[in-house]
């Protein structure tokens, strides 16, 4: 009788730290993927890098995987405990706000400046005002919703729909930015991506692939290479390596140069990821256990203006 009972304990504890964070799941019969939902007490994430919308655990097309935890340890609170395709915001009013006052990150809230220092992702900042946040769930798509208004002058409505293409193995992330402040929003925003595909390290099976003639020499020369339009790596990373990279190439005013192409030759699987807004800076970093092309864009709202913006993500299979 003791063993049953501290089995079923067992049982009951595993489920309890499977299930702690609100989740939803969205399938279109090619994909299945699990997101992750914001929630300021019990979120799966709750740091001041990343924004909480459209956290995607895992996404599965063909046997493939393409996302998952890469870092050893989760804490909701540290910055880059996080997973899939997520998005940072530049912060909006950093520099004009003195020690103690706030400034803004879009999809997160109005966080507390700490110091005179520059601003550093990394930082813990406070956060004094979270907005509000709405979840609508269907089943081949999420929504969510983030408003948000400071005493600033400061306020907007963010969208973010995270939808599954009828019939295709695509991944739309459909976005907008209703500005209703007083002030202009005009900042800076890119997906780190964060790229796991079938748990493969990171070396010489992956191959990436950018839309522009690569112009610049690669910063970790005796890691990965650029040649013509492809980023290629000279060895597998051990722990503790890494890469961070800076192609050159693009015009800076083209949809056409977002457009990516991560593909592993081992196990057949690739994705690409492409833009309806120009593309307007480019990094890339990888550890052993991620790969991470981060395009960014431009947006700007004026008082009572919306921009919109989608990203796309093809996923294929050599099976």
């Amino acid at each position: 009788m003791k063993k049953i009972v501290l089995l079923g304990l067992l049982i009951l504890f595993a489920l309890n730290i499977f299930a702690q964070y609100p989740e939803a799941s969205i399938s279109n019969g090619l994909i299945e993927a699990k997101l992750y939902l914001p929630d300021a007490n019990n979120g799966f994430y709750r740091a001041t890098r990343f924004d909480w919308a459209g956290i995607v655990s895992s996404l599965r097309y063909k046997d493939h995987e393409f996302f998952g935890q890469w870092y050893v340890k989760h804490d909701p609170k540290v910055h880059d405990a996080i997973q899939g395709p997520v998005e940072v915001f530049d912060p909006i009013g950093y520099d004009a706000a003195k020690p103690g006052e706030t400034f803004i990150k879009i999809g997160i809230g109005t966080l507390k400046r700490l110091n005179a220092n520059p601003y550093r992702f990394s930082s813990q900042f406070e956060i004094v005002n979270g907005g509000e946040w709405k979840v609508k769930k269907k089943k081949k798509r999420v929504t969510f919703i983030h408003e948000l208004s400071d005493a600033s002058g400061y306020a907007y409505i963010y969208k973010k729909t995270l939808r599954l293409v009828k019939n295709r193995p695509e991944l739309v992330l459909e976005h907008s930015l209703k500005n209703i402040g007083k002030n202009v929003i005009e900042t800076s925003t890119f997906n780190h991506n964060f790229f796991v595909i079938d748990n493969q390290p990171t070396g010489p099976d992956f191959t990436v692939t950018l839309p522009f003639e690569i112009n610049n020499q690669s910063a970790g020369k005796n890691l990965i290479k650029f040649e013509n339009k492809q980023m290629n790596y000279l060895k597998l990373l051990t722990k503790g390596e890494s890469t961070m990279e800076y192609p050159k190439g693009f015009t800076g005013d083209r949809a056409e140069d977002y457009d990516f192409v991560v593909a592993n030759s081992k196990t057949g699987a690739s994705v690409r990821i492409t833009s309806d807004k120009a593309l307007s800076n480019f990094m890339y970093w990888s550890v052993p256990t991620t790969l991470s092309p981060e395009p960014y864009i431009k947006l700007k709202a004026l008082p009572g203006e919306k921009f919109k913006w989608n990203i796309k993500y093809e996923f294929k299979s050599k099976d």
